[in-house]
């Protein structure tokens, strides 16, 4: 998987020459934002960055959500469940899996 616009180091993926995951992008994109909203949350990514990474996201679907799912068992195993350490982000990977349930449907 190469992409001018993602880069995989330190086990995660990124936005090229940034330090913005990929995870971001993707579960903002998942919740139904436009790059153009993405792009108010990110404001200094370019809005060619962004639809590179839901390009890259796009392409490489597959491996990427079960990535997602591991690092989030990872992060679930490790100590305290996302759930009571982070409810907000817990509360969006959840409606990001209900509309990604919904449109496999």
């Amino acid at each position: 998987m190469h992409s001018e616009y993602i880069e995989r180091r330190d086990g995660g993926y990124y936005v090229a020459g940034t330090r913005i995951s990929l995870d971001s992008i993707v579960h903002s994109f998942n919740e139904g934002n436009s790059p153009e909203a993405i792009q108010e949350d990110f404001p200094l990514l370019k809005r060619s960055q962004i639809y590179g990474a839901i390009a890259f996201y796009l392409d490489h679907q597959v491996e990427i959500d079960k990535y997602l799912d591991e690092t989030e068992r990872e992060f679930e195993a490790s100590g305290i469940p996302m759930a009571q350490a982070n409810p907000g982000l817990w509360e969006k990977i959840q409606r990001a899996r209900a509309k990604m349930g919904e449109s496999r449907s």
